[in-house]
């Protein structure tokens, strides 16, 4: 390493102790890291991405009320680090993550293998590449989506702090470009998410797509009336009015799972 090279700082992201001493132990081997912080949740691991700014973060996958799929959606793209993904992933699950070409990590960890991962970081780090890795997060995403439970939480920010939205507070969603609007009552936080994506995510017994760039709470529809041309207007119980488009009428208008348009 050249004497004048700054460390590579890193924070270490792991709801379990043992695994964030078990890499606490490896890392601090490494002459040329410098751990700059550890995190033990999603909210917390977002906001020390945010304040500490680190060169690679090593991110649970797996944790309570915030994935670190969560984690990574909440920042902002000049906010997103390079990832190694820490993961007790099954065989079907790792091979989506060869498939994407994003680096991780196995529990139990090994001492080689983890040198190896932040071997390959610093290689990245040092040819300024890597920063296609949002996009092939986002698609391992989409991928292992359906594999999880309905999305509960999002982690939004709101200044220079990060906050759980409950989903199930969430009136409707619009989307935003790369972004989407959550409409949480007089709120209307952004959330760094595309309305694809976000859909795949939550319950779909709870939330349906009305419009190409509009997604609602349906216990927040008061009532459903026609329009011309085959369209209905949807009320919510706030007296918000929404445009359900022909295509998508029937994710309101019947039980049966939500279905695209043709």
């Amino acid at each position: 390493m050249n004497e004048t090279a700054r460390p590579l700082h890193v924070l270490i992201v792991d709801d379990e102790p043992p695994a964030r001493d078990r890499l606490r132990e490896v890392l601090g081997a490494e002459r040329d890291v410098e751990i700059v912080g550890e995190a033990g949740d999603g909210l917390a691991a977002a906001q020390a991405i945010h304040d500490l700014a680190p060169d690679l973060v090593f991110l649970d996958v797996r944790m309570p009320e915030m994935d670190g799929f969560g984690v990574l959606a909440a920042l902002s793209e000049d906010a997103l680090p390079l990832v190694i993904f820490v993961t007790a992933f099954d065989s079907y699950a790792v091979r989506a993550f060869d498939v994407h070409a994003v680096d991780y990590v196995l529990k139990p960890f090994d001492s080689d293998r983890l040198r190896e991962a932040v071997a390959r970081a610093r290689d990245r780090l040092g040819r300024a590449a890597g920063r296609d890795q949002e996009r092939r997060v986002l698609d391992l995403l989409v991928e292992l989506g359906p594999r999880q439970r309905p999305l509960e939480r999002m982690l939004v920010k709101t200044g220079a702090r990060f906050e759980f939205v409950r989903a199930i507070d969430v009136d409707w969603i619009e989307a935003a470009g790369n972004y989407v609007t959550l409409h949480v009552g007089a709120r209307a936080p952004l959330l760094r998410q595309t309305l694809s994506g976000i859909e795949k995510q939550l319950d779909p017994g709870r939330f349906r797509r009305i419009h190409r760039s509009v997604i609602v709470n349906l216990d927040r529809v008061k009532e459903i009336r026609p329009l011309s041309g085959g369209e209905y207007a949807a009320r919510l119980h706030d007296g918000t009015k929404l445009r359900v488009s022909r295509g998508y009428r029937d994710n309101v208008l019947s039980d049966q799972p939500p279905t695209q348009p043709r």
